[in-house]
């Protein structure tokens, strides 16, 4: 078997906000839902695609992040 994938550190907030955006239709919804501006969550999903990348599990893309949230279990397929 597989050794789990090496994960970036993510802060408590950034979980919070990719959460949020996984499981949400925009990031205007994310922003509303935590009191944040729409730039903010912006700049911590660009936060976090970046500490993929430094760990080398890129994910520019919305559905690699969710694979990628789905491999470190922040999210779950039953959450969707």
């Amino acid at each position: 078997m597989a050794p789990d994938p090496v994960g970036p550190s993510l802060s408590d907030r950034e979980v919070e906000v990719l959460r949020e955006w996984l499981l949400s239709d925009s990031k205007s919804r994310v922003a509303q839902n935590l009191y944040i501006s729409v730039g903010t969550v912006g700049t911590h999903l660009s936060r976090i695609r970046e500490k993929y990348a430094d760990v080398g599990r890129k994910a520019p893309t919305k559905c690699e992040l969710l694979v990628r949230a789905i491999q470190d279990r922040i999210v779950t397929i039953d959450e969707l």
